[in-house]
């Protein structure tokens, strides 16, 4: 994780604090040499081959500290809303800097990725379903859907004309193939118990209303390689090295609250 540089005008009005060592200044106003160092560093470290970059940076920064320094002479500086504007994005940017320093400090292991990857496929094992479904938001609808099925008709016609499910209805109710844990559970219990080409009989009430089913295909779960979800999976595992972090210095900080409901 890399802070990049996003709006020199903020890193400008971050860093007046620090040592003045440029030989550009504004109105006696160095500008500070770290801070073209540290810009022209990024640069190089995404790509940057400009070879006027340098120069387009000092111009830049120039020209900011012109702004600034008339901002500071009308008192914008004292404004509240730039007080309090400054003050979060000092606390953002040692936030960021702590979470950067925390990641590399605290890397995922290659073994803490493969006992992952093994949860991951005992979760993921069993079957896989392939169906249909038509949506409808009443259990009387769903009964007549179910009836005009029983008479032959057409499912994915039906899907197409009547289902209230905006992402499947066009695809004539497919849903392709997806595993049990995928679905809620009314609907996945409902396609597990179906044979290939059958539909249920009675109506399946979820949240999302009421759907009539159809089984398509059943075959065993498809697991990912552990190469095609490393990536995925070692940003889990960072993502809760540094919950668990932020919770246990949650827990260890005194934090009194007045505001809060008795």
């Amino acid at each position: 994780m890399k802070l990049r540089t996003r709006s020199l005008l903020a890193i400008v009005m971050l860093s007046l604090s620090q040592p003045l060592l440029a030989e550009v200044s504004v109105n006696g106003k160095a500008i500070n040499q770290s801070l073209i160092d540290h810009i022209n560093k990024e640069a190089v470290e995404n790509g940057q081959k400009d070879p006027n970059f340098g120069r387009m940076v000092v111009d830049r920064l120039v020209a900011n500290e012109i702004i600034y320094q008339e901002a500071v002479k009308i008192g914008i500086n004292k404004l509240p809303d730039y007080v309090a504007r400054e003050e979060l994005a000092r606390r953002e940017l040692m936030m960021n800097l702590y979470v950067q320093d925390f990641v590399s400090k605290n890397p995922v292991t290659d073994a803490e990725v493969k006992a992952a990857y093994d949860k991951f496929k005992a979760e993921q094992s069993g079957k896989e379903y392939s169906a249909r479904h038509i949506l409808l938001g009443t259990e009387a609808e769903a009964k007549d859907v179910i009836a005009q099925l029983g008479k032959g008709a057409d499912f994915a016609k039906l899907a197409s004309e009547k289902s209230k499910d905006p992402g499947s209805k066009v695809k004539g109710g497919d849903l392709g193939w997806f595993s049990p844990a995928a679905m809620v559970k009314p609907f996945s219990e409902a396609a597990s118990k179906l044979t290939k080409g059958s539909f249920t009989k009675t109506p399946v009430q979820t949240q999302y209303g009421w759907h009539v089913i159809k089984l398509e295909n059943v075959r065993d779960a498809q697991i990912p390689t552990l190469d095609s979800v490393k990536d995925r999976l070692t940003k889990q595992l960072q993502q809760r090295k540094l919950e668990a972090k932020i919770t246990d210095l949650r827990n260890k900080a005194k934090i009194v609250d007045s505001s809060a409901k008795k």
